[in-house]
């Protein structure tokens, strides 16, 4: 097990890893404290109208492995202000027990789910973005605070979380702790000097996964990601133009 916490820059960093989901949990209730919002969910998972989380379980079973998740999902059907892209051929949630498709996309000796039953991946790439929005619009957004719970990171650098502003300046990045085999890594950072998140990419290890059982890229950490949680995303301010 592993716990840390920093501050590279102007953000505050939680993170945590270990085999169970006992080791990060106390990172991942750390995080929701330092939001705010409670441990209550509204609709859409509303947290007092300062944090929403996804994990997964909104998902209906038809549109779940093996059919494709909409990239915006999470601003229509359940509206939480995200929308995914990804350099692959879109998204996947896995199936839950009693479905057709296996449970974890079919590599359950390699991934489980911190809060059963379902995990996200890209489909054929091992990237995510993830763009706010002021939820149930098309009105861009930002948020101060992401955090993600990672499941299968086995190597140190292949999975990491990085941030951008609106005008596409990475303005934080860090690496996933080493959780195991089956195990949980949580990573999330909170801007602590105003700025504005409005991508947030997640480089889930090495391997991809192009189907239920089936692999893309064979080499590397294959890795899933479980529950989102970020800060209630908030019209996106414009900056003022340099005279």
């Amino acid at each position: 097990t592993a716990s840390a916490w920093a501050a590279p820059a102007s953000f505050a960093t939680i993170e945590s890893a270990g085999l169970n989901a006992t080791d990060i949990t106390a990172a991942r209730d750390a995080f929701r404290s330092a939001i705010g919002g409670g441990t209550v969910a509204a609709a859409n998972g509303a947290f007092g109208g300062l944090r929403r989380e996804i994990n997964w379980d909104a998902v209906p079973d038809a549109k779940a492995d093996p059919a494709r998740l909409a990239d915006n999902f999470f601003n229509v059907n359940s509206p939480r202000g995200v929308v995914f892209s990804t350099t692959g051929d879109g998204f996947l949630v896995s199936a839950n027990a009693g479905q057709a498709a296996p449970e974890s996309f079919g590599f359950s000796s390699q991934l489980q789910a911190f809060s059963p039953q379902r995990l996200f991946t890209a489909v054929n790439s091992n990237i995510t973005d993830v763009t706010f929005f002021v939820p149930g619009t098309t009105q861009a957004a930002t948020t101060s605070a992401f955090g993600v719970i990672f499941t299968g990171v086995e190597d140190y650098g292949q999975t990491k979380m990085e941030f951008f502003d609106a005008r596409g300046n990475l303005i934080y990045q860090r690496d996933a702790l080493v959780g195991g085999n089956k195990g949980f890594s949580f990573l999330g950072a909170m801007a602590e000097a105003g700025e504005q998140i409005s991508r947030v990419r997640l480089t889930s290890g090495l391997a991809t996964i192009a189907g239920n059982g089936v692999l893309g890229k064979t080499s590397g950490d294959l890795v899933a990601m479980d529950d989102f949680l970020y800060a209630e995303p908030t019209a996106a301010v414009s900056a003022v133009p340099e005279p």
